[in-house]
């Protein structure tokens, strides 16, 4: 067993000699790269250069073998995908055929596929699901499809899910982690001893700027609590395509003047903004199964207001400020509770730090490891194949007899 292919949604690019994609993506699949000699990705590709959010893959074991990209909701994108998909299939299979264990990552279109496909190449499977576990009102109807799936005897494999659910499958295995490495986690916990809450009170977004994360939300509440005197310094992290709306949205609500955008950033650097923040706020009021933005930042200490839904209530239990339903009164009501008892909320973000570091993907190697050793009956030798090493088997994986 040499080959770990992988079958994921999220578009990759190709830029002077190096591969990139979304930040946390990519550290999570350096992680698996740290667990086989060779990790294939089958993943859409772009040539061009990576958006500002993307990091390039550390590890030199990893390549990518480019599927088309299929996706969107309107009828003309759904013709499309049907047109496409013997190309897209043809494509995963000719990967897969190559596999001697398969990863397949979900919710997505591709991901779907893979799960459908995967038991007739490898018995060696594990599948994430990325979403939230016990769906939500308007989940799409791929996605509880997949869901259906993954619990089912078809996939019959290993499944990492966010969240402890009763009545699951034993294949179902409940997984937490913040794509912060063990020093990053332990440079975190430092600042969160020293953390002072400041004035103006520092208010941090973070996240992509689409509907579903509900910014606008966010802005009116910021506009609410400085209409009542609360000085207030403000940075949305991120981009999407409701970017310029948002900022219009900023603009005509009077806070542009204390907000700043500041565009997606990758990973390392998004770190900064947990050092520079008071408090995170999360709009979402579904989808977020494990939302990483949260437990990184209470690493840090911050105060996060979040609301009730996936794993966010065990998180900020006795933690952080989890709301019932999302209305943008109630944010107003807890940015302003943390402006005025200061002393109060510094230490419930300590509480909130000495939680979340348990949290690395450094533990989520080991994790992965013990998973994939007890289920599939494999011994894995971990190490760290940097992309500045020599390309040498990162692991050498052998079949119990």
């Amino acid at each position: 067993m040499k080959r770990l292919v992988v079958i994921s949604h999220v578009i990759h690019y190709r830029h002077e000699g190096k591969l990139y994609a979304f930040g946390p993506y990519a550290r999570e699949i350096d992680i698996w790269a740290d667990l086989f000699p060779e990790v294939v990705i089958a993943a859409p590709c772009r040539d061009t250069p990576p958006k500002g959010d993307s990091m390039p893959f550390d590890r030199a074991n990893i390549s990518i073998q480019p599927v088309m990209k299929t996706g969107g909701d309107t009828l003309r994108c759904k013709i499309t995908q049907l047109l496409q998909l013997p190309i897209v299939l043809v494509g995963l299979c000719r990967a897969m055929s190559r596999a001697d264990a398969i990863h397949v990552r979900c919710p997505g279109n591709l991901g779907f596929l893979g799960v459908l496909l995967a038991r007739f190449f490898s018995r060696y499977r594990v599948a994430k699901f990325a979403g939230q576990w016990n769906g939500y009102k308007g989940e799409n109807l791929t996605g509880r499809l997949q869901r259906w799936l993954l619990k089912s005897w078809w996939w019959g494999a290993p499944v990492t899910v966010y969240g402890e659910w009763r009545d699951q499958p034993p294949h179902i295995h409940s997984f937490f982690t913040s794509m912060m490495s063990d020093e990053q986690v332990e440079s975190a916990v430092t600042h969160a001893q020293t953390k002072a809450f400041s004035s103006p009170l520092r208010v941090l977004f973070s996240g992509r700027l689409v509907a579903e994360k509900r910014v606008n939300v966010f802005i009116e509440a910021i506009a609410a609590v400085a209409t009542s005197g609360i000085e207030l310094e403000v940075r949305i992290v991120g981009d999407g395509p409701l970017r310029s709306e948002l900022e219009a949205l900023a603009r005509s609500s009077g806070i542009d003047r204390f907000t700043r955008f500041v565009g997606a950033v990758p990973f390392e650097q998004s770190l900064q903004h947990y050092h520079w923040g008071d408090c995170l706020v999360l709009p979402s009021v579904h989808s977020e199964g494990w939302p990483k933005v949260v437990a990184e930042a209470m690493c840090h200490g911050l105060i996060c207001i979040a609301v009730d839904h996936g794993q966010v209530a065990r998180m900020l239990a006795g933690r952080g400020i989890l709301l019932p339903n999302g209305e943008t009164e109630q944010f107003v009501t807890a940015l302003k509770s943390i402006a005025d008892d200061p002393a109060k909320f510094r230490e419930l973000g300590q509480q909130a730090s000495q939680w979340s570091q348990r949290y690395s993907r450094d533990g989520l190697r080991s994790a992965l490891a013990e998973l994939l050793q007890q289920t599939w009956g494999v011994r894995l030798i971990q190490s760290v194949n940097t992309s500045t090493a020599p390309k040498v088997n990162s692991a050498e994986v052998l079949l119990n007899e």
